[in-house]
């Protein structure tokens, strides 16, 4: 490595975590907003998505599937998301753990049986990060 690469890693690294982040903060807002079109932007074309006893083949299934949630049992819920690691296996890969609440409407706290532990896979292509596997499942979190 020169020490042009050891100067500009980390600031490309700390760049890229950023935008991943800001890919997923957007798909929470997109919740809290109860926008099914808005949260599915950020997932490519053929992304899956894995949650307790459902599997959602790509982008419009997915949207789909959250645009009924919104109009029914989460209609104005929002997500608790918390980052827990953002890891780059390559260049154009990025691994994100975190773990996840949802409040229900008119309600003030997530309920226990709410909290989830998510994995997001995303990589960049187009200039952009895209949501390409989404997995959430069951969790203690208190």
């Amino acid at each position: 490595m020169t020490s042009t690469e050891a100067l500009t890693a980390p600031t490309a690294d700390r760049e890229a975590e950023h935008a991943v982040r800001a890919v997923i903060d957007g798909v929470y807002a997109a919740w809290e907003a109860n926008d099914a079109d808005a949260f599915v932007e950020p997932y490519a074309p053929d992304a899956t998505v894995l949650l307790p006893g459902t599997f959602r083949h790509d982008r419009e299934e997915l949207r789909t599937a959250k645009e009924a949630a919104f109009a029914g049992p989460l209609k104005g819920s929002r997500a608790l998301n918390e980052v827990q690691s953002v890891r780059f296996p390559g260049e154009d890969t990025a691994l994100v753990i975190c773990t996840r609440s949802v409040v229900l409407a008119g309600e003030d706290e997530p309920r226990e049986e709410s909290h989830a532990l998510d994995s997001w896979v995303l990589s960049a292509s187009d200039g952009a990060w895209w949501v390409r596997g989404f997995h959430g499942c069951p969790a203690r979190l208190a």
